[in-house]
């Protein structure tokens, strides 16, 4: 496929940095679990004596993950082969708020569900929110010497799922090797119309307009980025077509641009095409993502519902 004769072409960083080794370790005490039971049971029975609240101080600072993952439940079921770990490092606290949720947090990722309506980084010298700045102030709370580091983006009216580093080197290593490591990025979007395909894989090159910002696509190769799309279609009536969405490239406003070549602009995505917008939003959101973790290498999956206004088009 062209997009593979690309990864395999692409100049690859000099010091290869998959195997994690270059990222400073968080030091964990490990505990492997031998059969069924609560947290607190199985750190009272493993942590020497420590008292009850001792491990509900550790769990409150969120330092204890299971199976890679921090949880903050001393009740958390414990299955036969379950993997403790209790880290040395502070965790940040809980984070509510209505645009973001975090989904998982490990000593050296935060990954979250990002709502529509909001940027991921500021583009200008404003004080506008933004996912960053939320996850920078929310880091802050447990320490002023937490970090914050963008991997990389969604459109302020795309939703779904984003990840962030909490070191420069994470961020480094997910960066120079996003596009080999990422093992699936998959998006649903509502598109006008019905579709004449039930799947097909758009292949254009993309330019940028420098004053417009707006993006272009063209079918033959004109000096641009090669970008390549798959689709499916899941749900269609008269009006609109429900799609699952896999990229094998990631360029910046691809999936709009594509679906606008084709005239079936996504849902509320005025910029390129829309004609409707029945739910008062572009219909995007970035549903699964895939990838190798920078630092276990362990593949990890993260995986957000299908926003129920899409659905609720097709009832």
């Amino acid at each position: 496929m062209a997009n593979q004769d690309n990864k395999n072409n692409r100049r690859k960083p000099d010091n290869d940095k998959r195997n994690g080794d270059f990222i400073p370790k968080v030091k964990e005490t490990r505990l492997k679990v031998g059969e069924p039971k609560e947290l607190m049971d199985f750190l009272l029975e493993k942590m020497g004596g420590m008292k009850r609240n001792s491990i509900k101080s550790l769990l409150a600072h969120r330092q204890i993950l299971v199976n890679g993952q921090i949880t903050t439940k001393y009740n958390h079921e414990l299955k036969k082969g379950d993997v403790v770990a209790v880290s040395s490092e502070r965790g940040t606290t809980e984070l509510f708020h209505p645009k973001v949720k975090i989904i998982f947090e490990d000593p050296y990722l935060i990954v979250v569900e990002k709502r529509e309506g909001i940027l991921t980084v500021k583009t200008d010298n404003g004080n506008e929110l933004t996912v960053f700045s939320i996850l920078k102030n929310h880091v802050q709370k447990s320490s002023k010497t937490n970090r914050i580091y963008t991997v990389h983006r969604l459109d302020r009216e795309t939703s779904g799922v984003l990840v962030f580093a909490k070191n420069l080197q994470v961020k480094q290593a997910l960066q120079d090797y996003w596009h080999t490591d990422v093992k699936k990025r998959i998006y649903t979007a509502v598109v006008e119309g019905k579709m004449d395909k039930k799947e097909d894989t758009i292949v254009s090159w993309l330019t940028e307009n420098a004053k417009s910002l707006k993006i272009h696509s063209s079918s033959v190769d004109n000096g641009g980025q090669q970008a390549v799309t798959h689709y499916k279609v899941i749900k269609s009536n008269d009006d609109y077509s429900l799609l699952q969405i896999e990229l094998e490239t990631g360029r910046k406003n691809q999936i709009r641009v594509h679906m606008q070549s084709i005239e079936h602009p996504i849902v509320g995505d005025k910029k390129y095409g829309a004609k409707t917008n029945p739910i008062g939003r572009v219909a995007l959101h970035a549903r699964i993502l895939e990838f190798y973790h920078p630092v276990t290498r362990k593949v990890v999956k993260f995986e957000t519902p299908v926003p129920r206004n899409f659905l609720h088009l097709f009832h």
